[in-house]
């Protein structure tokens, strides 16, 4: 028996060819991500100014220590913003439906952000340390109920057998990164220039764009999508499904796919989540920042990497369909971001050879950019791609928990990525950089040498299936496989 999920409303119209739908999920994530990017993009650097410190008791640390506190900080909060989506996804599936954990999971958010922005002369002497405690939290439980339902969500815009379901998670892909371009440029510069609580109360007020968007559009855009839990839309009326029964072989294959893949996105993470911290921190102290006689914000080094994925995406697309029969599986697209990884951290090998052991010597911003450049190529041949494979291989009752467990695999990645920043004030940049390179090209050589068995595992995803069919003889009905992967020369948008 197969399961279904609620189809889009057809009242809502297209546009571009997508429901209109995907431009209001579009829109909430950008307003989110504004909100979680521009906080990420300056967190470090609050910690580690001399006025946090003073607040927080902590001007008796060295830099280096100020440094390693900071980046352990980071890698808790981002790798528990990872792994409570498990939990969301949980909720979304078997409780609440998707749309409800967004809204609940959006205001916590927003709740969060205000709370790291409440001003520290407000509060009692010594209890600021507690409502850092408490923002926090509030961002990593909101986090988990937000992030992996409205992705979900993106694949539930189409029917099953549709090719512009990949084209659609670029197309949002590229919401994810216009927010963060806007987090990074606004919360950045308000953060470096103004003031470092002032910004996390801007980004709490994008947070809560976001959610008078989803709020007031929600129902005309998406109709009954979202509402109920998906474990329920498995369980016809006439048709009731146990949901105790066993995953069918076919399912476990395609769920060892997505837990070999999970490996590799860790080990990919752990080096690109270097932007928020190492490198992020090596831009601001180890870097020359002057543009044109003026000395730009640290923090809007990264938007490089989300520029260029806004600018690189319909590219890289167009020359996955160009390539026809001979585009690269996704476990190889996974293994080629890796590489591209690599290469970008040979470029910061170049930065920390530049400034040497000098305490003075200053590296050019040119290393930094062609490493965020490199990165983003490997991210765009592996993250969209990551969030759709999910989508297809994903047993629908276990769908939200799923994506959740992806979003863990990145949390676990980024934690490791704290970790290995932390090896710049102990081995130094160069080595630091240099055994990061070494380690992505040689997992990437690995899962491609793997790629073939992780192609027959998930049975069919990836190929095409011409059928005869009954009405006439001449005629041909071209189909895409049980879990909806299109024809291959139907996929000019299907990237």
């Amino acid at each position: 028996m197969q399961e279904f999920k609620p189809k889009p409303p057809v009242s809502a119209g297209r546009l571009f060819g997508h429901p209109k739908g995907l431009f209001l999920l579009f829109g909430t994530e950008m307003w989110e991500r504004l909100s979680y990017y521009g906080m990420r993009g300056i967190f470090v650097f609050y910690l580690t100014s001399t006025a946090t410190a003073a607040v927080f008791g902590w001007e008796q640390l060295t830099d280096a220590e100020l440094q390693s506190r900071a980046l352990s900080y980071l890698g808790w909060y981002a790798m528990l913003v990872y792994l409570t989506p498990v939990i969301g996804g949980w909720m979304a599936d078997n409780r609440w439906g998707q749309r409800r954990c967004i809204m609940f999971g959006g205001t916590l958010m927003m709740l969060g952000q205000f709370s790291l922005g409440f001003p520290h002369a407000w509060l009692p002497k010594g209890s600021e340390i507690y409502m850092l405690w408490l923002g926090l939290a509030l961002l990593i439980i909101g986090n988990g109920f937000f992030k992996p339902n409205i992705s979900t969500m993106v694949g539930d815009l189409y029917e099953e057998g549709d090719h512009r379901r990949d084209t659609a998670f670029t197309i949002f892909y590229m919401g994810i990164n216009l927010g963060s371009i806007l987090g990074y440029l606004v919360v950045g510069w308000i953060g470096e220039k103004v003031d470092y609580q002032l910004a996390f109360f801007v980004a709490g007020l994008g947070m809560l764009a976001g959610l008078i968007l989803q709020l007031t559009q929600a129902k005309r855009y998406l109709g009954a999508i979202g509402i109920e839990p998906s474990a329920h839309l498995g369980q016809k009326q006439e048709e009731r499904v146990d949901r105790r029964r066993p995953l069918t072989q076919e399912e476990r294959d395609r769920i060892k796919v997505i837990l070999v893949l999970g490996v590799f996105i860790i080990i990919f993470w752990a080096g690109f989540e270097q932007a928020a911290g190492s490198m992020n921190l090596f831009a601001k102290y180890r870097t020359n920042l002057n543009v044109f006689g003026w000395e730009i914000p640290a923090s809007w080094l990264q938007m490089v990497n989300p520029l260029f994925i806004i600018i690189l995406a319909p590219l890289m697309a167009s020359i996955w369909v160009g390539m026809g029969d001979r585009e690269p599986s996704s476990p190889a697209k996974f293994s080629l971001g890796l590489v591209f990884l690599s290469i970008g951290f040979l470029s910061m090998c170049g930065a920390a050879l530049q400034i040497g052991d000098s305490e003075t010597v200053k590296a050019s911003i040119w290393w930094l950019v062609f490493a965020y450049i490199f990165h983003t190529i490997g991210e765009l041949c592996l993250s969209p791609i990551g969030l759709s494979v999910v989508t297809k291989l994903a047993p629908l009752r276990y769908l939200s928990l799923m994506m959740g467990l992806w979003f863990a695999f990145i949390g676990i990645a980024n934690k490791g990525a704290a970790e290995i920043g932390k090896l710049v004030g102990v081995s130094g940049s160069l080595a630091t950089f240099g055994g990061v390179a070494l380690a992505a090209m040689i997992a990437g050589v690995i899962l491609y040498f793997i790629r073939e068995k992780l192609v027959d595992w998930m049975h069919g995803a990836e190929e095409v299936r011409v059928t005869v069919g009954e009405t006439t003889k001449g005629e041909l009905s071209i189909t895409a496989d049980h879990d909806g992967v299109p024809p291959k020369h139907f996929s000019g948008n299907d990237k």
